[in-house]
């Protein structure tokens, strides 16, 4: 039987700024017991919500990384034949051969349910999956256990996790899923809510250089022709090199210039349109 246990409310930790609507969606989620499924553009703070709600609550994360790949027993658990193989060969283990439960490896949901203590499962671009692992993986979690048919074993959790499930909306997900998540859209920061997420992560920041980099970025960001805009991560790591720089100043941005733009552009196409656009357009 799944114990579950009371957990405080999440208001945010230390790196992550959150809305009002956010915080009262992943509470309400956490109460119901269900699971919340989060879409919005890549860099938009899906993941790193997970990862705000465990450090929060002080609670382990297990992260479940999708790939468009992977079968759900995966994500449940692994028989190790080629160890078994290795060890009925050569003999040298201390694990007894006949004994299938040896070579039994959790996966990450798997591990979820094992756990000692209460986690919180962030099952990651869920949309790389298809329709049938998608389904399928929700009535393991709605059930709470799963089978080792190898050892005719069912595992049940000990406890029921806080599952937060990502989606970079690449595909729609089937409606069967969408109806058995709390679901919540984290649209891209405006400017104000950048302000403040620039100030959690640089408390002594100037006003001139955060104003005139936010402005910056924001223009890059509506660059035609870019295939991956710079995210929230893109614009911090941006900010810090900036800052990193002795030989910086601000007027630099002010005139138009750009500094490190292969900060905020990963891509060589995208870093090729955005230099052209700099020197066009002094952004």
């Amino acid at each position: 039987m799944v114990e579950t246990n009371s957990l405080n409310k999440f208001t945010g930790a230390s790196k992550y700024v959150l809305d009002e609507e956010l915080a009262k969606i992943v509470n309400i989620s956490m109460e119901l017991e269900m699971p919340l499924l989060l879409k919005g553009e890549p860099g938009t703070g899906k993941t790193m919500l997970a990862h705000a709600i465990a450090e929060a609550l002080n609670m382990r994360l297990i992260v479940l990384n999708v790939k468009s790949s992977m079968k759900l027993v995966d994500a449940l658990y692994q028989y190790d034949t080629l160890t078994r193989l290795n060890d009925s060969r050569f003999g040298d283990s201390k694990r007894d051969v006949s004994n299938i439960e040896e070579y039994i490896r959790m996966g990450k949901i798997g591990q979820a349910f094992v756990s000692d203590e209460k986690v919180v499962l962030l099952i990651d671009e869920i949309d790389k999956a298809d329709t049938d692992f998608q389904d399928d993986m929700l009535d393991v979690l709605d059930q709470m256990e799963f089978d080792i048919i190898e050892i005719d074993k069912t595992i049940k959790a000990k406890h029921r996790p806080v599952i937060i499930i990502t989606s970079n909306a690449k595909k729609d997900l089937s409606d069967p899923f969408l109806g058995r998540c709390n679901f919540h859209h984290i649209a891209f920061p405006e400017p104000d809510m950048m302000r403040k997420i620039v100030s959690v992560h640089f408390p002594d920041i100037s006003r001139e250089l955060m104003e005139s980099a936010i402005k910056t970025f924001y223009s890059l960001r509506e660059v035609r022709g870019v295939e991956k805009k710079p995210a929230t991560r893109e614009l911090i790591n941006w900010i810090r090199a900036l800052r990193a720089d002795p030989d910086f100043q601000v007027k630099d941005l002010v005139k138009g210039e750009v500094p490190y733009l292969g900060v905020l552009f990963k891509k060589s196409q995208d870093y090729a349109i955005a230099r052209q656009a700099v020197s066009r357009y002094r952004i």
